[in-house]
């Protein structure tokens, strides 16, 4: 969980830094790589947890592998999702 702060503390540095320009921070294309990084970043955590979680009931029970590899596949979803939602806006 740390790095995920260090990500979120830099991010927030380097958004402070823009001076006094007074136009925005990111461009669009630097605002649309931070939403599909977050995501990601997101749903690899979600998935750390998921994995293990299947390969266990797995190990347990063979017959549960279908819903191990569906679990295992639905965080990544969100960075497909952030990646539509960048090419439409």
């Amino acid at each position: 969980m740390m790095e995920f702060a260090d990500v979120v503390s830099s991010v927030a540095l380097v958004l402070q830094q823009s001076g006094g320009q007074g136009g925005p921070a990111l461009e669009s294309s630097g605002a649309a790589a931070l939403a599909v990084g977050l995501a990601a970043l997101g749903a690899g955590i979600a998935e750390r947890g998921i994995g293990a979680a299947a390969m266990g009931a797995i190990a347990e029970n063979e017959d549960l592998f279908g819903r191990g590899l569906i679990l295992t596949v639905l965080p990544e979803t969100l960075v497909i999702l952030a990646l539509v939602v960048v090419f439409v806006v």
